[in-house]
Order: structure tokens, then sequence, then C-alpha cells
């Protein structure tokens, strides 16, 4: 609390102050004391700090993040965000409770307890994400009410599963029900109408997902925030952008989603979704007030998002309101980032519950083998990869057989594999992609959406089957194999998702990779890892592969590779 008879801790002067609530710059002194906003003006002050004209803002809250998609720990990961200006994230576990279940979301809430960051949780909604992949868990409402208390958890994560949100269906609803008190995100992109009514009417507050104004629009009127996304894979910003205006602002909040180490380092997180709306004319302190003060009210987190009397001093300060860079950043009131980087430790957690998390049998060449009926030529049903997209079109080709086995050939149609790695019975799948365009290897990832069991392509059994060996050998990960020898690797010890490597040696290594992979022959227009990681995710249509078969996203139902 706020003691005004004793000194402030700490007083900025000469600095340009961020007004959220009034849309405007107030140039004055600003006092800091017990990690809180103290006031304006000047105070008796232990420590003087001149900013000379320097804007110093709120600090920034990325309103839906998954951890896992960055690839680095929880600390690595906050502590790149630090670096540019964000100290708040609302992070939904679903990747690693895919994998790990409740200890996957343990490790997430212990190994960010102790950090110069403040980590939210929203328990995940649908693990497993779909029944038609083998998930690492089944977390039950009964399984999630252990954690519904903890004050770090503010409800329940995206709820994918829209239409069991609208049908009511038991297993939703008793989910919906231990989160009724606190908050509950969306995700249900295409419905409309009377069943989007039923779906708010559950109680879902938020939607990350819409790609059109239009859509948006829907969603605002019946009192939805919008989370306007800008992430690696989904990149919606430029479009939503469009729809904001002064009367909708306030239900607008910035998320990432899912961002990679490439581009939080050379573009940064939400700082970058800030910059981008300034450049799509939203004014500057518009686009802060969506950063900050949008996000602590819509989500309760009290006392943060703004600069006032008690707020945390949770704070930005940056040269340029037109390009907004983090040049200083404090939390509750003391440096932690100074120039692009941190000053202050952010300490690793281990949690030996979730690490190494590959538990297969050896995988034979029998194993992967693609049989069908008809002895020579047969007509197949084939996974095409749709450039820089991750939908994928059913492909209806001829193909050579040799006795009753798929041949490789000198076509592009090569094997995408699937190894369940969660239960140690190790169900494989293999189907026929083509569009990939790997020649003489194979690549394989311990990342596949969403239940995150091995997926490898390759043109030969043999390659494929060195991946295999060589994920399993480093509990989980990324390699790739070309003649029978592994060129490179990414080991993530983390359930098969993360390492607690620096997020610059994943970007290194990434970058490195990506090259060996297109002098494989992978096309352009197709990420060799990010497509692959989400060929198994059986809910982006029109066809994607799983443990259990070929699965038919359009009629929602598995399929022949054979074409009859």
């Amino acid at each position: 609390m706020i003691n005004p008879k004793k000194k402030a801790d700490l007083l900025f002067k000469n600095c340009k102050i961020v007004d959220v609530f009034n849309n405007r710059i107030i140039e004055d002194s600003l006092a800091i004391q017990n990690g809180r906003i103290m006031g304006f003006g000047e105070y008796d002050s232990e420590t003087v700090i001149d900013l000379e004209g320097d804007y110093i803002s709120p600090s920034f809250i990325d309103a839906h993040v998954h951890i896992e998609s960055s690839m680095v720990s929880p600390a690595q990961f906050t502590k790149t965000l630090a670096e540019r200006g964000v100290t708040t994230i609302i992070a939904d576990p679903h990747e690693i409770g895919n994998v790990s279940g409740l200890e996957g979301i343990e490790y997430i809430l212990k190994a960010t307890e102790k950090l110069p960051f403040d980590v939210y949780i929203m328990l995940p909604s649908c693990v497993p994400a779909t029944p038609f992949e083998t998930s690492g868990a089944v977390l039950t409402a009964e399984k999630l009410k252990k954690f519904i208390n903890d004050k770090r958890v503010l409800g329940l994560g995206e709820l994918m599963d829209f239409y069991g949100v609208v049908e009511r269906r038991k297993d939703i609803v008793d989910k919906i029900k231990i989160a009724e008190d606190k908050f509950i995100d969306g995700h249900g992109p295409v419905i409309r109408g009377k069943d989007l009514d039923a779906y708010i009417s559950a109680g879902v507050r938020t939607e990350h997902e819409c790609t059109t104004v239009e859509e948006m629009n829907e969603r605002i009127s019946r009192g939805m925030y919008i989370l306007i996304r800008q992430g690696s894979a989904a990149k919606n910003l430029p479009e939503l952008i469009k729809g904001v205006n002064k009367d909708n602002l306030r239900r607008i909040l910035f998320c990432t989603d899912d961002r990679h180490p490439e581009d939080l380092i050379k573009d940064g997180s939400i700082d970058n979704n800030i910059r981008m709306a300034v450049n799509h004319g939203i004014e500057p302190i518009d686009a802060i007030k969506i950063a900050s003060l949008n996000a602590a009210e819509a989500y309760n987190l009290k006392n943060r998002g703004a600069i006032a009397p008690g707020y945390k001093a949770d704070l930005v300060v940056f040269e340029n309101l037109d390009n907004i860079v983090a040049k200083k950043v404090y939390k509750d009131g003391k440096l932690i980032s100074e120039n692009g980087k941190t000053i202050v430790e952010f300490s690793e957690y281990i949690d030996k519950r979730v690490m190494s998390k590959v538990n297969i049998r050896e995988i034979s060449k029998e194993d992967i083998q693609i049989k069908f009926k008809k002895k020579d030529r047969s007509k197949a049903n084939i996974i095409d990869i749709v450039k820089n997209d991750l939908i994928t079109k059913n492909h209806i080709e001829e193909i050579e057989l040799e006795d009753n086995l798929y041949n490789f050939s000198k076509t592009d149609i090569i094997k995408i594999v699937v190894v369940e790695r969660h239960t140690g019975k190790s169900g494989v799948f293999s189907g026929l992609l083509r569009g990939y365009g790997i020649r003489d290897g194979a690549i394989g990832t311990t990342i596949a959406h969403d239940s995150h069991n091995i997926i490898i392509a390759g043109d030969n059994d043999e390659d494929i089957l060195n991946v295999i060996r060589e994920i399993d050998c480093m509990k989980g990960g990324i390699a790739i194999s070309s003649r029978g020898v592994i060129l490179d690797k990414l080991q993530l010890d983390i359930s098969g998702l993360m390492t607690t490597r620096s997020i610059e040696y994943v970007d290194n290594k990434l970058k490195d990779m990506m090259k060996i992979a297109r002098n494989l022959g992978v096309n352009e227009g197709v990420d060799p890892f990010m497509n692959l990681a989400f060929l198994a995710l059986p809910v982006i249509p029109d066809i994607k592969v799983t443990d259990k078969g070929l699965f038919d996203v359009i009629n929602f139902e598995f399929m022949e590779i054979e074409v009859e």
C-alpha cells in the first residue's frame, strides 16, 4: 500500500506520461512507491531518474498465447517478451496439457511462479482436442477443478468444441460450470446467428479466431471482446484493424496466440501489434490502450494497464510515440530490461515429470507400409498441401504399386507417417502427401497439433525410420535425415515441445534446419516444420492424418486411402 507520509522509492522526471483514460500526454514527473504508482508531480524520492523527454506508458499484455509455440521454456519465453515491453500474459497451456496432462499445467504454473513477470493461466478446455487422435491425457472437469481456485487461474481456455457448447453436451457443460464465476475464452470462428447466441449465452466472453470485420462486428454487438491476433501462422491484424473505431475500441484486445522464435526476435510480441495498428491508422495512445487497459479490464486484472495512483508500476519507456520500441521496462517499479536486454534473472524451473515424453516401441519397415487391395496400380486419396496455408486439399491420383504396397516413385507423392508417442502402444498410420517436395530424405517432429504425436514426411522408408529412432533417442524434438544420416536435430526435452536453451539458440538452429530442408527439395511456400506440425490436426480442412487414420475434415469421418 502507498504511504503518502514516506518518500517515493523512485521518481521519473521530464517524462511524457501516456494517459490511456483521457487519450492524452501528461508532461510531468511520476512517483513510484512499493511497486505502485504513488502520484504525479514532485515528490521526495530515494532515487531520481531523468527520462529526458521520453514517453512512459503502461506495459503491455498478451491476452491469449501458447507459451509452447515458442519452443522455449516459460523462463526463456517471458524473458524475451519482457525485453519487448510485455510484462503480463494470459497463457493457455493447451499444448503441454495434451502431452503431459495435469502435470503439464502444474509445470507451467510452477515455472512462472517466481519470475519477474506475470503469467496468468486459462485451463485447457479441450484435452484431447478431438476423439480422432490419441492424446497424452484426458482432462475432465473433475480433474481441472484442482486448479480453478488458484489465484493465477482466470478461468477456462478457448472452447474449440463450439458445437459441444451449442448442444450443451454434458462434458462441456461440466467444464463451463467450474469456471462460471471466472472467465471463459472462445474459439468459434464459423458459427453465426442463433448458434453464436447459444455459444455466448453459455458464458463465452472472447474470440480470437475472427478473420473478417463482419465476423468481428457480429461478436462485438453480442458483447464479446475481440482479440486481434498477429501470430506466426495466423495474421489477422491487417484485416481486422480496418473495423476498429472509437465506438468499438474498448472491446478490442491484442494477442499473438502462437509466435515462433524468429518472429519474436525479429518483430517482437504485442509491441509488434501496436506498431502495426499505428501503421494502419490507429492513434498511438489507442493502440497502447488496446494493449494494456483493455486487456486488464476485460480479464479483471485489477490495478494494472494504466498509469494512475495505486496501479502497479509495470511500465515501458520509449522515445517515439509513432514507432514504439521499448527502451526501458519496469516490473513492479523495478528495472528489468534496458535497450532490449533483460538485466534481472529469469530462473529456470525443471520438473522431471514433464521431461522426456516419448514412449514408443521399436518401429519397423513393415509398420509404415501402405497396403492396397490392388497389386500394381490403384487410385488413392492423397493429402495435397496448399502453399502458404495450413489447409490441405484431397487429391485423387492413380499411383504405382509393387505387390500391393506403395512404391516410391519420381513423383512428388511421399509418405506422411504418424506414430503415437504417449501410451507405449505406438499405433502407426501412414498416408500419402503431395506438395511437400522432399527428396532423398525425411523430416520429423514431436510438435504435431494438437495431440503432438510423432509426425514424419519422407520419400523413403529408411530415412523415415532413422528420424523416428533419432526422435526417440532425443526424447522429443525435430530431426532431418538423408541417405541414412541425421543431418541436423533440435532436442525439445520438455514434453517434446520446448527446450531450456535460449531463444537465440533455437532460432539459429531452426534457420540452419530450414536451409537443409530447402536443399533437400522442400518446396517454397511450404514451411517444412509448421506445415508438418499441422498435418495431424483433424479440424483444419480438408484432409488430415492422425495415428488412427486418414481423416476427412469436411465430412468429419475417417476415410480409406485406396479409392475403390
